[in-house]
């Protein structure tokens, strides 16, 4: 298709065409036979989109093939669709069934961290975040099931608070006010080992890999790392951030190596 018209352009009109059809990224990857990740890069003009695919696309989302191929521009700014009551539904319900691995990788990364003088809550918050979000983009399945929000100082885990009161209160961990540079800082202290039988090794790898990249940074270099990534980007202030958006970025935020293949 690169022949006919550029595939940017193209992938935008059917990011845009999708939204406001009412599809989302799942559903209309679905009906493709591909996978997301494979539409995500059709829709960032990273791949190239075959004559059955544009076919099948005017077939499902019911718009002329000149409607995809045309010259008009859209929008350059890239807008999400708020989440769906459904979307907020699988968030909250991935939580609970996770939350003994969430306590567990808690423990894991503080285990690791807390003795970083850097790593206080907003730089335990963003760990987690990139863990999350660099397992969902590489493996399509979910880490802690942590649902985050768009707040300004980066993507923070809004269900978490609970559960770390919880810790607190049956002895996990302790919670310590301190300061960092003059800055006043909230620090969590581990008192008992994580449990690492329930961890996949493929986890581990993911939660080792983000430690290792990002858990000697300040809280305002995360946080500023953070706001760079196209899920928090692309999210409207106070808003869920869409996990499937983590199938949009690019270099140097991306973690997955992704191909021409058709699923």
């Amino acid at each position: 298709m690169e022949n006919l018209q550029d595939n940017k352009l193209i992938g935008k009109r059917i990011a845009h065409i999708r939204k406001s059809k009412g599809f989302s990224q799942k559903e209309l990857a679905h009906s493709l036979g591909i996978s997301r990740p494979s539409l995500a890069q059709i829709e960032l003009g990273n791949r190239n989109l075959l004559v059955v695919e544009l076919l099948r696309l005017s077939e499902v989302l019911q718009m002329s093939i000149q409607e995809f191929l045309s010259e008009k521009p859209l929008n350059d700014h890239f807008v999400l669709s708020e989440p769906s009551a459904n979307y907020i539904k699988e968030r909250k319900q991935a939580t609970t069934q996770k939350s003994g691995k969430l306590e567990n990788i808690l423990l894991y990364v503080l285990e690791r961290c807390a003795g970083k003088p850097n790593v206080g809550e907003t730089v335990l918050y963003k760990l987690l975040y990139f863990a999350d979000f660099n397992y969902f983009e590489i493996y399509e399945e979910h880490l802690t099931g942590a649902a985050y929000k768009k707040l300004p100082f980066g993507p923070v885990p809004f269900e978490v608070d609970a559960l770390i009161n919880s810790m607190i209160n049956s002895g996990m961990i302790q919670r310590i006010k301190t300061t960092y540079h003059t800055f006043a800082q909230t620090r969590f202290l581990p008192l008992v080992k994580p449990d690492l039988t329930q961890f996949k090794a493929s986890e581990k790898e993911i939660l080792d890999a983000v430690i290792n990249q990002m858990s000697d940074w300040s809280a305002s270099a995360i946080s500023r790392y953070s706001h760079m990534d196209l899920p928090w980007r692309a999210t409207k202030d106070g808003d869920i951030i869409d996990y499937e958006l983590a199938f949009y970025r690019e270099a140097p935020f991306s973690v997955r190596i992704y191909t021409e293949d058709i699923e």
